[in-house]
């Protein structure tokens, strides 16, 4: 869990280049507990297996990732350069940087169980300090991007059968359903493809219909490549089962993705077909990525960019702008229900309630302000949907009310540096876990500074 001892190369160098900059020496204190390792004890083992990077070294290093902005490669180049970053690191001079691969594996293997394990030791350790303020809370949601591109029918069934006539090219090399008929599409739904961007910018009726048409004839292309996807796949598992060929992992992890492929390419088939029959697909269960099957599309209203494709994930933060409390949820679950156990996990970890909750718009229902006060919140100021009464108007008019309405927009200043500064803007990690876990980094290391700093 912890690395070696300073070697000595750290003797003789001037101690102008062992200091830190004062985050970073005010970061590597508060690290500087077991507390944080306890999280990761379960996914390694103490004595079987290949030794891997240390967790303290781990933890540092996707502090440096995520504060200053940086990818995997350049982190390991940067802090191979760096004295100090390396001395932060724990990586003791002369040793080699971990490899970008081993950050990653470590990152999507311990997943969101182990960063809510660190989020959850960081504010404990801050309540149990004393600076952990719940005088007052504000609650938003806001959309994570998935790392996807505008989708369409079209496209994702264009790109489907694509990846499924270079997968099956791979296994038949490999020697399994060499006698399965096949064939390779893939020049037929680009050209549908573009033939669809040349008829939009026609913007006629009959360029609709043109349009409609090419739609039905790549999902029809797409169902038949789907189909000898799977008789692919079955073909080849019925080899290895019978012991006529031995194959390696990747192989058959190839043949597990041509079914998942294929899988997904039938669903946004069916997609385009009931979009055609003039129903538009549901949104909660529409597929808008072949990579990311948990990414939904969701409407938040902005002129922008109007429907977002991703998860949405709820902030809670404090006067002193830690965050408190935060979820990432699959599809566009409404805001109003969350309130309520966001407030209720602040109140376990804080050990009391907050003594006033505030949220926009979208949580003002009369049950949601009623089950936040019975919770032992005093002040709960959620503005109402739509016109509101007179009762409601003389209650807004108040200057505590204004008061801590106005507070509550500052949560899209959290939000917006969340975004900007700590990955929030877009998901580098396919599925719902994914999300969750680069989210759970991004609140973890933005907690770091702020708690670092009240600590000083």
């Amino acid at each position: 869990m912890v690395n070696a001892q300073p070697t000595l190369w750290e003797t003789i160098l001037p101690q102008a280049c062992l200091g830190l900059p004062d985050e970073l020496e005010a970061v590597d204190r508060l690290l500087d507990d077991a507390v944080f390792f306890e999280p990761y004890r379960d996914h390694f083992h103490a004595t079987l297996g290949r030794p891997s990077v240390p967790i303290e070294t781990y933890l540092r290093l996707m502090f440096l990732k995520y504060r200053y902005r940086l990818g995997y490669e350049p982190l390991c180049r940067e802090v191979t350069d760096s004295i100090s970053w390396q001395r932060f690191a724990r990586i003791p001079l002369g040793s080699s940087v971990p490899h970008p691969t081993t950050l990653m594996k470590i990152t999507t293997r311990c997943g969101p169980a182990a960063v809510d394990g660190l989020n959850e030791a960081l504010l404990a350790k801050a309540a149990a300090a004393k600076v952990l303020k719940v005088t007052r809370v504000r609650a938003d949601t806001t959309v994570v991007e998935a790392n996807v591109a505008y989708p369409t029918d079209a496209g994702l069934l264009a790109k489907g059968v694509a990846r499924m006539a270079t997968t099956v090219r791979r296994i038949k090399d490999a020697g399994l359903a060499s006698r399965t008929i096949t064939r390779d599409r893939t020049r037929s739904v680009r050209s549908r493809a573009r033939d669809i961007a040349a008829n939009l910018r026609r913007r006629s009726e009959a360029a609709k219909d043109e349009v409609r048409a090419i739609n039905a004839d790549l999902a029809g292309i797409a169902e038949q490549a789907a189909a000898e996807a799977r008789a692919v796949v079955r073909n080849a598992r019925r080899a290895i089962r019978d012991g006529s060929r031995v194959v390696s992992g990747r192989v058959r992890a190839a043949i597990t993705a041509l079914e998942q492929t294929a899988q997904r390419v039938e669903r946004i088939a069916a997609q385009t077909r009931q979009r055609l029959g003039g129903t538009t697909p549901d949104g909660a269960t529409r597929l808008v990525s072949l990579h990311d099957p948990d990414a939904r599309p969701i409407a938040k209203g902005r002129l922008g960019k109007p429907v977002e494709f991703g998860y949405k994930a709820q902030v809670v933060d404090n006067d002193d702008g830690v965050v408190v409390d935060h979820t990432v949820e699959a599809g566009n679950p409404p805001d109003a229900p969350q309130l309520k156990p966001a407030v209720e996990r602040v109140t376990r970890r804080a050990g009391r309630p907050p003594r006033a909750v505030t949220a926009d718009r979208g949580y003002g229902e009369k049950a949601v302000e009623d089950d936040v006060s019975d919770l032992g919140v005093r002040t709960v100021v959620l503005p109402r949907k739509g016109r509101p009464s007179a009762a409601c108007r003389e209650v807004e008019r108040q200057r505590s009310y204004r008061t801590l309405v106005k507070w509550r927009t500052g949560s899209e200043d959290r939000i917006s540096c969340l975004k900007r500064d700590f990955g929030w803007a877009r998901t580098r990690i396919d599925g719902l876990d994914g999300a969750r876990t680069l989210c759970g980094h991004g609140v973890f290391n933005h907690n770091l500074v702020k708690i670092a700093a009240l600590m000083d």
